[in-house]
């Protein structure tokens, strides 16, 4: 039995990684839908933006003055200039069995609108000089378009796992991490990543990729119902009793991540695979660049 799902998860994963390069440039077409600009670190450094005035100090160097604002005072001030250095942003994508899941009302699986969103991130951040790496792989975080092929290459091979959370690695603090996953694994095996990352002084960012059944529950009268990781099986007579205790333990679910979030300044959005995936993109890559929670449909 072991052998036939096996065989079955192969011939799968070979249908989804021949669909990679479709997927490619579905990525290429939205990232290139949003508004390129090169957005800073949020601290003091060498860079083009300005930053804030600040008071000036004995260590201070005199050409560093700046006369205008301070004629406006009694006091001397500095004009300090945000750092626009390359960031290391780390992208993981969930492709575990429960992603594989495609609804009658969805046009593609989770795993595949997943994989979009992660390729299309990458390409934007490719594009605006970041440094891009697949988070728990085996290269380093690097710039270029030789980077995005790398993270390409490595779904293609990896469209299918049993791996449903990411590996537990050391970053860079002041690293970034995007994970992109249904959320619907045991909530203390998510609560540990956000715990590990947020201890390293990483940053956040979680979209939850949901199919529109799994939102909705639209089913009616007797229904089976089977988690795909366990292939345990409930039999409901009439779904549609059970939609409003689901609603609400979903709605839960979403309120225990956003505030798991919050508590370490990660940030936490919803996805449905029958939205363009361009809403996605644009709310995320502004909460990317200006670190601020957001939240979208």
């Amino acid at each position: 039995m072991g052998t036939r799902r096996e065989e079955d998860a192969r011939l799968q994963a070979e249908r989804l990684s021949a669909r990679l390069p479709a997927l490619m440039v579905q990525a290429d077409r939205i990232a290139a839908t949003i508004a390129q600009g090169d957005h800073g670190r949020r601290r003091v450094g060498q860079g083009d933006a300005f930053w804030q005035f600040r008071r000036y100090r004995d260590e201070d160097p005199s050409m560093a003055i700046d006369w205008r604002q301070s004629s406006k005072s009694q006091h001397l001030f500095v004009r300090e200039r945000e750092w626009s250095a390359a960031a290391s942003v780390w992208i993981w994508r969930d492709a575990s069995p429960s992603m594989h899941y495609k609804s009658h009302v969805a046009t593609g699986t989770k795993v595949e609108r997943a994989t979009v969103l992660a390729l299309a991130f990458a390409s934007l951040l490719v594009r605006g000089g970041e440094r891009v790496g697949e988070l728990g792989g085996t290269s380093p975080a690097s710039v270029g378009r030789q980077a995005l092929n790398r993270i390409a290459l490595n779904f293609s091979l990896n469209m299918s796992t049993r791996q449903c959370v990411p590996r537990l690695v050391v970053l860079p603090r002041f690293s970034q991490i995007i994970l992109i996953s249904d959320f619907l694994q045991p909530f203390d095996k998510v609560l540990a990543v956000l715990r590990h990352y947020g201890a390293l002084g990483v940053r956040g960012h979680l979209i939850q990729v949901l199919d529109p059944a799994e939102e909705d529950l639209p089913f009616d009268g007797r229904t089976e119902f089977e988690d795909v990781a366990s292939q345990t099986r409930m039999l409901a007579r009439r779904a549609e009793t059970l939609r409003d205790a689901y609603r609400d333990r979903l709605q839960s679910l979403r309120s225990e991540l956003g505030q798991a979030c919050r508590r370490q300044d990660w940030t936490f959005a919803t996805h449905r695979t029958d939205r363009p995936a361009q809403s996605a993109l644009l709310a995320a890559y502004a909460a990317l660049a200006a670190h601020r929670p957001f939240e979208m449909r």
